[in-house]
């Protein structure tokens, strides 16, 4: 068996990897205090997500070396798999065994001992399988052909989350509305279903606040989590323009307890250039999800604007390379995987960051690498895994193209001109 040339992998990226492993690390050990006192060990909930971190590298490492039409093929059954999945979580009623209920929202599945999230597997297999299936435009038919496979494709996959994670469904419908552009199909098509797509939202807004919220009236079934959503953009509005939210219950008031803590702990960290240091956070004690959504305000409370910019920067230059090497690359799928993937990292860590610092409603993004969680680490780092792939697939073409044009210059016999 061959050995995989180690000289073609992507440094730059393993680079940004790694760095973000450190960060998630010492960003876990500041924040994870309410854990600390949860489950009785100092190290232990810190120990158990180095473990994802480390089986997520392992797997980063392992999956760069895989072809990336291998990947491409993968994607169909993953998606299949987490349609599935998704809406196994919108059947079965959350008393399931193997629904998991956490902080009021029923987004995990229990199957043979392992919780993970659907959602998850749905962002990594649909983009997967959205770049495929637009590389594959040849014609002005075929991108009507695959406008409609892959738009329904979204709304198969994006249904189901969004009764559990309308944030989530919103931004991997975001990030295809992108691949659309990237791929150049017709504004006609992107705008008229942008245009579709707000009047649903906001005819599904009005509903649920005039037809339920104003009347103190409940929803029952897999829609029950819209009246959470829409008082999160209500709190968000009330919070913008200064006036109080008579709508909230009792239910809500943790959003907003941790929205306000999260505010001082920016406010702690912006005293300063590099904030109160690591280790040194007094809000983590009082944040509940410090260690999860809000461990970007923690970050700031202890790093200042210096870590923010550091970290903003790591996030971006993943998605500035995926420019590169798409550029650089003859493979379009390809191409469009990469910038789809990137684009999800980057553009979920840029949600998380405003929500932590209260520039947006509470969606329960993770910061992608950071925020602890087994599924996230795990699918975040496969993301890492297929860029790299392209990328080493890109430098051996490369190099192999060199070779051959060398090797053809060699072949080229002396002509001497005698006079």
């Amino acid at each position: 068996m061959k050995l995989p040339d180690l000289k073609y992998i992507d440094k730059t990226y393993w680079v940004l990897f790694i760095t973000l492993v450190i960060v998630a690390v010492i960003a876990l050990f500041s924040a994870g205090s309410t854990l600390v006192y949860e489950k009785h060990s100092v190290l232990g909930p810190v120990f158990t997500q180095m473990l994802w971190l480390l089986i997520g590298i392992a797997i980063a490492f392992f999956v760069q070396f895989v072809p990336s039409s291998y990947i491409r093929a993968f994607g169909y059954p993953l998606l299949l798999l987490s349609i599935i999945f998704g809406a196994l979580l919108v059947i079965l009623p959350p008393s399931n065994p193997m629904v998991v209920n956490l902080n009021g929202a029923s987004r995990w599945l229990k199957i043979a001992g392992v919780q993970f999230q659907p959602s998850e597997l749905a962002k990594l297999s649909l983009l997967i399988v959205v770049a495929d299936l637009l590389a594959r435009i040849r014609t002005e038919e075929d991108k009507k052909k695959y406008f409609f496979w892959t738009l329904g494709l979204t709304a198969v996959t994006c249904l189901p989350i969004m009764t559990g994670n309308l944030s989530t469904a919103v931004l991997l419908a975001g990030i295809v509305l992108l691949m659309w552009i990237l791929a150049r199909l017709p504004w006609k098509y992107i705008g008229a279903t942008v245009g579709i797509a707000v009047l649903l939202m906001t005819s599904g807004y009005l509903i649920v606040e005039f037809g339920f919220i104003r009347k103190h009236r409940s929803i029952e079934g897999p829609f029950a989590r819209t009246i959470t959503q829409v008082k999160r953009v209500d709190a968000m509005f009330a919070e913008m323009f200064a006036k109080e939210d008579k709508g909230i219950d009792n239910a809500d008031l943790d959003e907003n307890y941790q929205r306000k803590i999260a505010k001082v702990a920016v406010a702690r960290g912006g005293k300063t250039p590099f904030g109160v240091f690591p280790g040194n956070s007094q809000e983590r004690d009082y944040l509940p999800q410090a260690f999860a959504d809000y461990i970007f305000a923690i970050i700031v409370e202890e790093s200042g604007i210096v870590g923010v910019i550091f970290l903003i920067f790591i996030y971006l230059a993943i998605l500035f390379r995926a420019c590169l090497t798409s550029s650089r690359f003859g493979d379009y799928a390809a191409m469009l995987m990469v910038m789809g993937l990137a684009l999800m990292l980057t553009c979920q860590a840029l949600v998380s960051m405003m929500v932590a610092v209260g520039l947006g409603p509470v969606t329960g993004q993770p910061l992608p690498l950071i925020s602890r969680g087994g599924t996230s680490a795990i699918i975040t780092s496969v993301y890492f895994g297929i860029i790299m792939a392209v990328s080493r697939e890109q430098k051996e073409l490369s190099d192999r193209q060199q070779r051959t044009t060398d090797e053809s210059l060699e072949d080229v016999p002396d002509i001497t001109i005698n006079d």
